[in-house]
């Protein structure tokens, strides 16, 4: 299960329930949100695809604990691609 909260701004604290509890902080800039959901969806749901995206490649524990949401396409290139696939459905 995963969890996504406002904290300020543009800071989200984002709670993964799995085999254990993980906590993240994540950041999402105004341009990179818009870049990827067009302003059609939430922050809160963006960030919410972006970790089912990620467990689908690690697991929780392996998420860092605080990152900018653009920071996954370092790790995984196909991430933008994807997620805009995704948000389309």
């Amino acid at each position: 299960m995963i969890t996504v909260k406002l904290i300020k701004g543009s800071d989200f604290e984002v709670m993964v329930e799995s085999n254990s509890i993980t906590h993240h902080k994540v950041h999402v800039s105004n341009d990179f949100y818009k870049l990827l959901t067009d302003g059609k969806f939430s922050c809160e749901y963006l960030i919410q695809a972006s970790f089912e995206f990620l467990l689908e490649r690690e697991s929780n524990n392996s998420i860092l604990s605080q990152f900018d949401l653009k920071v996954i396409s370092h790790y995984f290139p196909e991430y933008e691609k994807e997620i805009k696939k995704r948000l389309k459905a």
